[in-house]
């Protein structure tokens, strides 16, 4: 029978010798961890716990929310995540339309609220919300310019008795060659071509593309809601 080698019986006591140092030094809160002693549930007790303590919002000594998130307001978190202020989007583009010009009125001391009507300009944002949404427009190629069927029933046929044909007023005034005529369920717009609105551009924008132009919505939006313009 060998007999036990004296070098193995030494490095078993060193190694048990250094295992009880460790667990001594360690503070009672938990045993050591691969970067120091390790916290309560069971992470370590140095850049575990600071990432937790500052994904908490609780920074550690010496550091302010401003070093680490690149200040309070308007700053880059430590993940790419802004910090922002109040909210300002309205989360519904009517609500933001009618709440535009509320302040507006409300900023204006010539404002005659015995005239305002804001009911109005809702009735018309939702007739622009049945034109552009549910309105079928059916598009028909011309030898010089472009002719449009918008159809519809219901609420969506009164959206566009209304506001069809005096869209095509407004780009009259402005120099299109462009006029309407009434369907059983909707209106046909014939849009002619001229150096200014070319064969091409007349194709590329389409129904929705021609309803746009001339920005006239904007200013009349607030005329409607000061009782000044009729709603369309």
């Amino acid at each position: 029978m060998s007999k036990f080698p004296w070098k193995t019986t030494i490095a078993v006591a060193a190694g048990f010798a250094a295992t009880i140092y460790a667990y001594a030094q360690a503070p009672s809160g938990g045993p050591i961890g691969r970067h120091g002693p390790m916290a309560q549930d069971g992470s370590d007790g140095s850049m575990a716990q600071m990432h937790q303590r500052m994904m908490q919002g609780q920074m550690p000594e010496g550091c302010t929310g401003q070093s680490m998130h690149g200040g309070m307001q308007g700053g880059t978190g430590m993940h790419g995540q802004r910090t922002l202020g109040a909210p300002t989007m309205p989360g519904q583009d009517a609500f933001g339309t009618i709440q535009e010009i509320v302040q507006i009125l409300q900023t204006d001391p010539a404002t005659d609220w015995s005239k305002v009507n804001i009911a109005a300009l809702r009735q018309h944002l939702i007739d622009m919300n049945e034109v552009t949404l549910k309105a079928t427009a059916v598009e028909r190629a011309l030898d010089y310019g472009i002719e449009i069927a918008v159809t519809g029933d219901g609420r969506t046929l009164e959206a566009i008795k209304r506001m069809v044909p005096a869209h095509v007023t407004e780009l009259r005034e402005i120099g299109w060659n462009a006029k309407s005529e009434d369907l059983p369920n909707g209106v046909k717009i014939t849009v002619m071509a001229s150096d200014a609105q070319p064969l091409a551009k007349l194709k590329a924008l389409g129904f929705m593309g021609i309803m746009v132009e001339g920005g006239h919505h904007q200013p009349h939006h607030l005329m409607m809601a000061k009782g000044e313009f009729p709603m369309h």
